[in-house]
């Protein structure tokens, strides 16, 4: 067989070696051709869904770890990074310079840090925001919920809603938020200690609830316990349909990541079963990666679908719920696969449109010019 002449050897050699320095340097992510940089700016961020601005936009740039994004009544923006910041988008003047607030407290370690965000529903009359994260007692690591109050771009007045939730160097968990019965829920990873998520006496590896207030509400399923689901191993991602169904995403071991729906009482069995495992009253996914990673983050619903973020996936994930129809045959789509590098949170806006949060700078991601940023999703033409 004859695989080449001698006359287009050099040629062949030369386009041969340039091919694999490009792979090398796409991998690296030394080439920004790798995923797009050069977004438009989000000029209009009033602006409903519409074919007149771009599918992807550009909210902000050149964070440092952004973990998580709550939306102000007026249209604002408040998120976390990593490190320790709380930082506001005013919805007029942009990304403002100075963080509303830094928390010395927090313990930037492995995947710890200053994690979730939320505003409390009457945010209006109270201005209470609300925050996760990580710090150090005694050396160990642990998680709690601090509630602060916003007066004039300035957080203030912590008061601590929970805290003694073990944590880590990783599997923190780390999203809150509201539902739509007021309470308060908490995501926690097992920090590292599988077997601790199936200790209902253990804050790890758990779905909790609480009032605003830090107290346990009387229709918990475990008497006098903050413990709302068991059996989790890193859940980060949170977010109820239009029936009032709550959906979490969970980081598998290495594969076999998860989307739940989440009941009151129900074990979701990590470590005793993953993917399609089962095992006497312990709940499998409504689906998973199989042999795939999605390492899924944050979680948002808009329109008949569940989106969540992607970190080693690298892109946003689409679920169809099909509400009123079961769960046996939800598709699955994903977006954007490797645009935008690591994925940590989706956030269905006001407007209609989905914002995400990228997490480059990680640690365990390749970050090109002017990383980390918020990218806003058109959804009229995604």
């Amino acid at each position: 067989m004859r695989i080449r002449s001698a006359g287009n050897f050099p040629s062949t050699y030369v386009l041969l070696v340039a091919a694999v320095l490009v792979t090398i340097a796409l991998a690296c992510g030394c080439l920004s051709s790798q995923r797009g940089t050069d977004l438009p700016p989000a000029n209009n961020l009033s602006s409903g869904p519409g074919e007149e601005y771009p599918l992807a936009s550009l909210v902000a740039d050149e964070l440092e770890i952004p973990w998580s994004l709550a939306f102000l009544p007026d249209g604002s923006m408040i998120f976390t990074e990593r490190p320790g910041r709380v930082r506001l988008i005013d919805n007029e003047e942009g990304l403002l310079a100075d963080p509303l607030l830094t928390i010395d407290e927090v313990e930037h370690t492995g995947e710890g840090g200053l994690l979730g965000i939320t505003i409390h529903p009457d945010f209006e009359e109270n201005h209470f925001i609300y925050v996760y994260y990580t710090y150090r007692e005694d050396d160990r690591f642990f998680n709690k919920v601090v509630r602060y109050t916003e007066n004039d771009r300035e957080l203030a007045g912590a008061e601590v809603i929970i805290d003694g939730i073990p944590g880590g160097g990783n599997h923190n968990g780390g999203r809150i938020a509201f539902g739509p019965d007021g309470m308060l829920y908490v995501t926690t990873g097992d920090a590292g200690e599988d077997f601790l998520a199936q200790d209902t006496g253990s804050l790890a590896g758990k779905i909790l609830r609480l009032t605003d207030e830090g107290d346990i509400p009387k229709d918990n399923p475990f008497q006098d316990s903050p413990v709302y689901t068991l059996g989790h191993r890193n859940p980060q991602g949170l977010a109820w349909d239009e029936e009032g169904r709550l959906w979490a995403t969970e980081h598998g071991p290495l594969t076999r990541d998860e989307l739940n729906i989440i009941e009151a009482g129900n074990n979701y069995g990590w470590p005793d079963i993953t993917g399609d495992d089962t095992a006497g009253e312990m709940e499998s996914p409504v689906i998973h990666s199989g042999m795939q990673t999605w390492a899924p983050s944050g979680a948002a619903y808009l329109n008949g679908s569940v989106f969540f973020a992607g970190l080693r996936g690298q892109a946003l994930y689409e679920a169809s719920v099909n509400t009123g129809e079961g769960t046996d045959n939800m598709e699955l789509q994903d977006h954007f696969s490797g645009e935008f590098g690591r994925l940590r949170d989706v956030v269905a806006g006001p407007d209609g449109n989905l914002y995400l949060l990228t997490s480059n700078l990680d640690g365990r991601g390749r970050p090109v010019s002017r990383d980390d940023r918020i990218i806003r999703i058109n959804t009229s033409i995604m």
